[in-house]
């Protein structure tokens, strides 16, 4: 096929594809699937190889956000059932990290919900990142707490952060149709901010909400504009009690489409299977690994993911090798940028490529089907088979998570 060719060839090369071509990936048949993802799995691995990044969420804080996202579970006035519980302690904090490093993890996302962070919600953070560093040698640490104030990113980068995720989500047209308490340019100053304090910034999308393969392309092509080290890439888990709860709108092939197109238009950027793989990749989230170079370890934030040890068996399976703590993720050219660690955009030495969780509520919420870097995956395996017919609702892979950080029994790493 032409198309997938040209694209490969300008991939090779990092060079930005047309939007006539990004919207022609996201048009191809079924028929094509596998066609498509070869020729992106060829991007991604003259940049990635064969690695793959885990990353795990620690939710700081769950619920009772004043924002009012229609993706998020954590949303004002959420009726979803949700663990709600206020700010974790800094050793609980490091304990629940402890174990997303011992089943792999080499990176360790930090989210809170609500809009943004208050600057005794800054230095709170700023304790826990000191503790989860002092006890875990050689982690990275990416912190999600939502709309930055002026200083802010400054300081969490002096308390250790390498990395700071904030998604736009969805096109700059459509925004407003899913969020009304803030705006698509509020999104795009917290990931100016975090740029400009030398974090590694993070921020992707969720896919799934009803938008048109323009909005996608849209998205996306902001975000290559950005210039992030990592790009997750979200699919909506419609959580019963949201206002999105009705749009099941991705199949397992639509999914690989976007995965594909998003590998195309970034080529040499850590792009990361966030909220959702389980629910509507399902059994083809093996095939997503030819695409995305990163994906999240066990849970998410308010909702159960697959089995740790499934994640695991799954990389090994498809051919796969987890990425070393002592290993660089982004490829050369990018992680030399200003010094940075491992693909840090600013000053000296900013810890490693890009980071997750991503990108949720305006604070950063997530969970939500999308939220912020994770969200809502499914529970982990069944002891009974569920016979659904095709392209109908998968409500039984949605489970409210009732294990790990805010609770008393161990998470799932």
């Amino acid at each position: 096929m032409d198309l997938l060719n040209t694209l490969v060839d300008k991939g090779l090369r990092r060079e930005l594809p047309t939007r006539e071509e990004a919207l022609a990936v996201l048009a191809t048949s079924d028929d094509d699937v596998l066609d498509v993802v070869a020729a992106a799995g060829k991007v991604r691995r003259q940049w990635f190889g064969r690695r793959v990044k885990l990353n795990y969420l620690v939710n700081l804080k769950s619920g009772l956000c004043p924002e009012d996202c229609s993706y998020c579970s954590q949303r004002l006035g959420s009726s979803t059932g949700i663990l709600k519980y206020s700010w974790l302690k800094p050793d609980e904090a490091s304990k629940a990290a402890a174990a997303g490093l011992a089943g792999g993890a080499k990176r360790v996302c930090l989210v809170a919900s609500g809009r943004g962070p208050t600057d005794r919600d800054v230095d709170r953070v700023a304790g826990t990142i000191k503790a989860i560093k002092e006890q875990n040698e050689g982690v990275e640490v990416c912190a999600c707490l939502g709309l930055l104030s002026d200083g802010q990113a400054e300081r969490l980068r002096e308390a250790g952060a390498d990395a700071y995720n904030h998604n736009l989500n969805t096109s700059e047209g459509t925004y407003g149709d899913i969020t009304t308490t803030h705006t698509y340019a509020d999104r795009v100053d917290t990931v100016n901010k975090a740029h400009a304090a030398g974090l590694s910034a993070c921020s992707g999308l969720i896919a799934g909400m009803g938008e048109t393969d323009e909005d996608l392309v849209d998205v996306v092509f902001s975000l290559r504009e950005l210039d992030p080290d990592s790009v997750p890439v979200n699919f909506l888990i419609p959580v019963e009690g949201t206002p999105l709860a009705k749009e099941w709108n991705l199949t397992p092939q639509r999914c690989l489409r976007i995965l594909a197109m998003v590998r195309f238009v970034c080529p040499d950027v850590e792009v990361r299977i966030a909220g959702g793989r389980e629910v509507h990749l399902r059994t083809m989230q093996p095939l997503a690994l030819h695409l995305a170079n990163s994906i999240f370890l066990g849970d998410y934030l308010t909702t159960e993911g697959q089995a740790g040890q499934a994640d695991l068996e799954m990389i090994a399976d498809a051919g796969f090798v987890v990425e070393g703590a002592d290993e660089v993720t982004l490829p050369q050219h990018r992680a030399e940028v200003q010094g940075g660690g491992c693909g840090s955009h600013g000053a000296e030495g900013a810890g490693c490529g890009s980071h997750g969780a991503e990108g949720a509520g305006c604070g950063a919420h997530a969970g939500e089907g999308a939220g912020c870097g994770s969200v809502c995956g499914s529970h982990e395996g069944a002891a009974e088979a569920v016979t659904v017919p095709a392209n109908e609702p998968r409500t039984d892979l949605v489970a409210v998570r009732r294990r790990g950080a805010g609770t008393d029994l161990a998470p799932n790493a």
